[in-house]
Protein backbone atom coordinates (compact mmCIF):
# COMPACT_ATOMS: atom_id res chain seq x y z
CA UNK A 1 0.00 0.00 0.00
CA UNK A 2 1.06 3.57 -0.60
CA UNK A 3 0.80 6.60 1.68
CA UNK A 4 -0.99 9.78 0.59
CA UNK A 5 -1.19 13.23 2.17
CA UNK A 6 -4.56 15.00 1.91
CA UNK A 7 -4.75 18.80 1.91
CA UNK A 8 -7.16 21.66 1.27
CA UNK A 9 -6.68 25.31 0.41
CA UNK A 10 -9.97 26.14 2.17
CA UNK A 11 -9.63 28.02 5.43
CA UNK A 12 -7.25 30.66 6.72
CA UNK A 13 -4.45 31.03 9.20
CA UNK A 14 -3.82 33.92 11.55
CA UNK A 15 -0.58 34.80 13.27
CA UNK A 16 -0.56 34.21 17.03
CA UNK A 17 -2.05 37.14 18.96
CA UNK A 18 -3.43 38.69 15.76
CA UNK A 19 -6.23 41.22 16.31
CA UNK A 20 -7.04 41.63 12.62
CA UNK A 21 -10.09 40.13 10.88
CA UNK A 22 -8.00 39.70 7.74
CA UNK A 23 -6.14 36.38 7.44
CA UNK A 24 -2.39 36.80 7.62
CA UNK A 25 -1.53 33.87 5.38
CA UNK A 26 -3.05 32.04 2.46
CA UNK A 27 -2.02 28.46 3.04
CA UNK A 28 -2.91 24.79 2.90
CA UNK A 29 -4.49 22.81 5.70
CA UNK A 30 -3.31 19.23 6.18
CA UNK A 31 -6.43 17.09 6.48
CA UNK A 32 -4.55 13.88 7.13
CA UNK A 33 -2.30 11.11 5.92
CA UNK A 34 -3.73 7.74 4.94
CA UNK A 35 -2.75 4.67 2.98
CA UNK A 36 -4.36 2.55 0.29
CA UNK A 37 -3.77 0.70 -2.96
CA UNK A 38 -4.61 3.98 -4.75
CA UNK A 39 -5.64 7.55 -3.88
CA UNK A 40 -9.38 6.79 -3.82
CA UNK A 41 -8.93 3.89 -1.39
CA UNK A 42 -6.66 6.01 0.81
CA UNK A 43 -9.29 8.80 0.79
CA UNK A 44 -12.01 6.35 1.83
CA UNK A 45 -9.74 5.00 4.58
CA UNK A 46 -9.10 8.56 5.76
CA UNK A 47 -12.83 9.38 5.96
CA UNK A 48 -13.63 6.05 7.65
CA UNK A 49 -10.94 6.54 10.28
CA UNK A 50 -11.78 10.23 10.88
CA UNK A 51 -15.55 10.46 10.52
CA UNK A 52 -15.52 13.93 12.12
CA UNK A 53 -14.22 15.25 8.77
CA UNK A 54 -17.70 14.82 7.29
CA UNK A 55 -19.00 17.29 9.88
CA UNK A 56 -16.48 20.01 9.03
CA UNK A 57 -17.01 22.70 6.40
CA UNK A 58 -13.97 21.53 4.41
CA UNK A 59 -14.98 20.12 1.03
CA UNK A 60 -12.36 20.50 -1.70
CA UNK A 61 -9.61 18.04 -0.83
CA UNK A 62 -6.57 17.07 -2.90
CA UNK A 63 -3.78 14.63 -2.33
CA UNK A 64 -0.29 13.64 -3.29
CA UNK A 65 1.23 10.22 -3.07
CA UNK A 66 4.17 10.41 -0.70
CA UNK A 67 6.73 9.50 -3.31
CA UNK A 68 9.75 11.08 -4.96
CA UNK A 69 7.59 11.70 -8.07
CA UNK A 70 4.77 13.24 -5.98
CA UNK A 71 3.91 16.01 -8.49
CA UNK A 72 2.53 13.43 -10.92
CA UNK A 73 0.30 11.83 -8.27
CA UNK A 74 -2.00 14.83 -7.66
CA UNK A 75 -5.73 13.98 -7.34
CA UNK A 76 -8.80 15.92 -6.11
CA UNK A 77 -11.76 14.83 -3.96
CA UNK A 78 -14.88 16.29 -2.36
CA UNK A 79 -15.81 15.32 1.20
CA UNK A 80 -19.43 16.11 0.47
CA UNK A 81 -19.77 14.48 -2.96
CA UNK A 82 -17.26 11.58 -3.30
Amino acid sequence: MDNFIFLTSEGSTYQPNSESNIPDTENLQVIGISNGENAKEAFCNLINSREYLTKTTFDKIFCYKLHKDYKNTYEEFSIKYD
